[in-house]
């Protein structure tokens, strides 16, 4: 899952995205509310985690033009005033949630792991097919019940193919959900055989059964039925 996180702080915002990445979600920083709108506007989010105060253009007015332009990414605002105006006022807009700073790393996650699960009705936190589960709130993954120790950017691309599965998900549309901005196509390209590549490896793709199978010309599929 792809995480914005838009705080002008820049050691707390490091340390929100180290926790992001540790959970094995994807994240980018932005400092300002110009910045994160351009990055909202220029790609796809899963979620956004908004400061109210923010040079530029602060959270309200950022989170105000998001709905207004019908982007329905949930939002977790921040802020470090513990005022019921400024949290009426994100909810009126359109948030989703609220923490006040300061506040403890594990809150956070808890918090997001809850926002992923109300946003598009989840009741089951467990994607599969066939053998192969992927829980999205303990960040598990099992092969008939084996536990699976991935890397975070090995999760990001199983965990995008898995909501995409009987889709076929370009290898353009899979680096930027899971690299984003940081992708260059151009020097990158080879990034994704080799996650790919390690990715089977653990998953015991071989010739004999794939489970992440390559359609040439295009991309990836995960299919309902393994071959």
């Amino acid at each position: 899952m792809r995480i914005l996180v838009v705080d002008d702080e820049k050691e707390l915002a490091e340390q929100i995205r180290q926790a992001l990445e540790e959970q094995r979600y994807s994240a980018e920083i932005a400092y300002d509310g110009e910045e994160a709108l351009n990055r909202l506007f220029d790609a796809p989010f899963d979620l956004v985690i908004l400061d109210i105060m923010l040079p530029v253009r602060d959270g309200l007015s950022v989170l105000k033009e998001m709905r207004a332009a019908g982007i329905k990414t949930p939002v977790l605002m921040l802020t470090a005033r513990d005022s019921t105006v400024d949290k009426i006022s994100g909810l009126d807009l359109g948030a989703d949630d609220y923490l006040t700073k300061p506040f403890y790393t594990d809150e956070l996650m808890a918090r997001v792991r809850a926002l992923f699960r109300r946003s598009g009705n989840q009741t089951d936190n467990i994607i599969q097919a066939g053998g192969l589960k992927l829980d999205t709130v303990s960040r598990e993954v099992t092969m008939n019940g084996a536990l699976i120790e991935l890397t975070a950017r090995e999760f990001s691309i199983l965990e995008f193919l898995l909501y995409n599965k009987n889709r076929a998900v370009s290898r353009f549309s899979l680096a930027e959900h899971v690299w984003g901005d940081d992708f260059d196509p151009f020097s990158m390209s080879n990034y994704i055989d080799v996650h790919m590549k390690n990715l089977r490896r653990k998953l015991g793709d071989s010739a004999q059964g794939s489970v992440i199978r390559t359609i040439r010309g295009m991309g990836y599929i995960i299919r309902d039925e393994q071959e």
